[in-house]
């Protein structure tokens, strides 16, 4: 039996994405840029695709910039908004659960001379909206704070902290930007950027079955904001470069059909997670520390190094991630892990398991007698 279990790093290419992204390329090949037919009819393809997310977002099709992904959605929203609101002030709030390519470019920014603070959060990974408060100064230019971690599945207030934002910028006259990391919470959840108070928000394509190389950020019309990529002056001067037609209408396709069947698909991940880990913890030494996220479980298993359960598992034809994939080819200590307390012994002993719509039960069963098997034996032979 073959089970992935691994969708928090990517999802597979749906049917319908496919077909459209082949149509592009089949048939409407031509620079969305140019002016002929062939210009024109690639150009609808990435009209469309903007139109398909900001309908499922609420805000204006022009408040859509695609990109090539997550990655640089969050490179361009951090660095291009800290550039074009330096005279306000050089102050950046952040947590020390985001993904690297939040927590890079924070860093990059600080080399430039940013003063960035690291709000705290608690052992479920939620920030202290209390403590994020009395951190706010006439300086803060931007605060950024990821709608779902990546690892763990928390989920984070940003209502709340969108709320906090509003009523310190109306009593100080400030104009504190915010950001949210959505890449993933964008096709699982209902999120809103204009109606919640985001100015800026991160998604990327191929975690909802999109294509990979595809991704978008929604910058609100009246945030100021410079391009970090320069050229010719594609997607309103914001992101140059020709599009890539061909990912941005399957990404398109592929948001409007996450958001169709949301309900039943945030159902039937959640019925998988428990099943998997009500199921896990019938097994000695192993720790829950998932999130609410429907799709996302972090299981830490006792007296077993993650990497050697992971190729255990990998044997059994499952395959799971011990962290975050974007540094799954570097493996060190997680800082989300760090972050959120966790005993020493299980930092370097947890895996995570990450759930689609097309997951079943029967794939949970199979992977918790494949640990029920595996754990037993594998601690026997551990080093101590």
């Amino acid at each position: 039996m073959e089970v992935y279990f691994d969708n928090a790093a990517t999802t597979k290419i749906i049917p319908e994405v496919r077909d459209i992204m082949l149509e592009t390329i089949d048939e409407e090949y031509g620079n969305p840029s140019s002016m002929h037919i062939k210009g024109v009819g690639a150009e609808r393809y990435v009209k469309n695709a903007k139109d398909q997310i900001s309908k499922q977002l609420k805000c204006d099709s022009k408040e859509i910039t695609f990109t090539s992904g997550g990655t640089e959605s969050n490179n361009l929203a951090l660095i291009g908004m800290a550039r074009a609101n330096c005279r306000a002030g050089k102050h950046i709030i952040t947590t020390p659960i985001e993904h690297a390519s939040v927590y890079n470019p924070i860093l990059f920014l600080q080399d430039e001379g940013y003063d960035i603070t690291f709000t705290p959060v608690n052992e479920k990974g939620i920030v202290d909206i209390e403590q994020l408060k009395k951190q706010f100064t006439n300086e803060t230019i931007i605060v950024s704070v990821m709608a779902v971690n990546n690892e763990i599945g928390a989920i984070e207030p940003i209502q709340e902290v969108a709320d906090a934002i509003k009523e310190y910028n109306k009593e100080n006259g400030t104009n504190i930007l915010f950001h949210v990391d959505a890449v993933q919470a964008f096709g699982k959840c209902v999120i809103y950027p204009k109606r919640i108070g985001i100015d800026a928000m991160s998604m990327s394509g191929h975690k909802i079955h999109g294509p990979k190389g595809s991704g978008a950020l929604f910058v609100d019309s009246k945030v100021k904001i410079k391009p970090i990529i320069y050229g010719g002056g594609q997607e309103k001067g914001l992101r140059s470069g020709t599009e890539n037609t061909a990912a941005i209408a399957g990404m398109g396709k592929a948001c409007e059909i996450m958001y169709k069947r949301l309900d039943d698909n945030i159902a039937s991940m959640q019925k998988v997670k428990e099943r998997l880990i009500n199921g896990a913890l019938e097994i000695e030494g192993v720790t829950d520390n998932s999130g609410e996220a429907p799709h996302i479980a972090s299981l830490s298993f006792e007296g077993v190094r993650s990497e050697v359960l992971l190729h255990a598992l990998e044997d059994k034809g499952i395959c799971v991630s011990a962290g975050s994939a974007c540094s799954s080819n570097h493996p060190a200590i997680s800082g989300v892990l760090k972050s959120i307390g966790l005993k020493k012994e299980l930092l370097e002993s947890t895996l995570r398991f990450s759930f689609c719509e097309y997951n079943t039960i029967e794939e949970a069963d199979y992977v918790v007698e494949a640990l029920k098997e595996l754990l037993p034996m594998l601690r026997k032979y551990t080093r101590r």
